[in-house]
């Protein structure tokens, strides 16, 4: 059983920073690929960043040069520093991650965390 816990959302305005947190716990042999996904009001969740356990990363399009995704893997963590952020990024950001257990791989997901950017 894994549980992924996220943190750092909040409401920022228009132009201002934030850096999401999120932790994976319980028990798993390992993690390998981790990533952020969002979901706005009224619209399917989607993609916004992901990162391997060598850290090759990817982007939604929206997001580069914005947003930058890391992971420090003693801690089990990743993280998604939010820079510039527009009214548009306002949803549930989500933490996922592709976990390796007895049962073998599985993708596990966090509660979401809210971001709101005001104009």
């Amino acid at each position: 059983q894994v549980q992924l816990v996220e943190s750092g959302g909040d409401l920022v305005q228009a132009g201002g920073s934030l850096r999401l947190s999120c932790a994976a716990s319980g028990t798993f042999f390992s993690i390998n690929a981790m990533g952020w996904y969002r979901q706005a009001p009224g619209k399917q969740r989607e993609y916004v960043a992901t990162i391997t356990t060598g850290g090759s990363t990817n982007y939604l399009d929206s997001v580069k040069g914005r947003f930058t995704i890391s992971r420090d893997n003693a801690k089990n963590t990743v993280y998604l520093q939010m820079n510039n952020l527009k009214p548009e990024d306002t949803a549930v950001y989500y933490c996922n991650a592709r976990v390796v257990g007895r049962r073998g791989v599985n993708d596990a997901w966090g509660q979401g965390t809210q971001v709101t950017v005001s104009s």
